[in-house]
């Protein structure tokens, strides 16, 4: 796990990468070749959902939907954790705090939900912004937008 900076937004620290950060694998995937993750190209597919909707649509994500050929089946796909989300972030960037040159597209400057909820509130989860790679806690009734990974843990 990459450990908090302690900092005031509560972001994580990500290892500097010098080489290139991600493949686009030209299938509806693209591989971070930092953290071995595998993400939906389209980070918008689904749109904003409450936390549950978007633990059910990333775990029945398959090949054939999302601009997907990869082959992947339902169950392959999950919700990323807190550090798992907050590795893409690059907080020399804003709106979006992505490293330039990512091959993503749909990305909004908007949060997206994690899978870790909150120790201290079982009705939140975490959440991190894509303004400026902020890491903060909603209501899992909220809206937010979803983000599908493979891979990891």
């Amino acid at each position: 796990a990459i450990p908090p900076t302690g900092g005031a937004t509560g972001a994580y620290n990500t290892p500097a990468w010098t080489g290139e950060r991600f493949t686009d694998n030209s299938d509806g995937t693209v591989t971070d070749n930092l953290t071995a993750l595998v993400w939906l190209k389209d980070s918008t597919c689904f749109g904003a959902k409450t936390w549950a909707n978007a633990l059910s649509s990333c775990n029945n994500l398959a090949s054939g939907s999302c601009g997907l050929s990869d082959g992947s089946t339902a169950g392959q796909w999950r919700l990323p954790n807190v550090n798992e989300l907050h590795s893409l972030i690059d907080l020399t960037q804003s709106n979006p705090a992505l490293p330039s040159g990512h091959p993503f597209y749909g990305v909004l400057s908007a949060a997206y939900w994690s899978s870790t909820s909150t120790a201290w509130n079982s009705t939140a989860a975490m959440v991190v912004s894509l303004i400026d790679g902020d890491v903060a806690n909603y209501n899992k009734a909220n809206l937010c937008y979803v983000w599908p990974v493979r891979g990891g843990e």
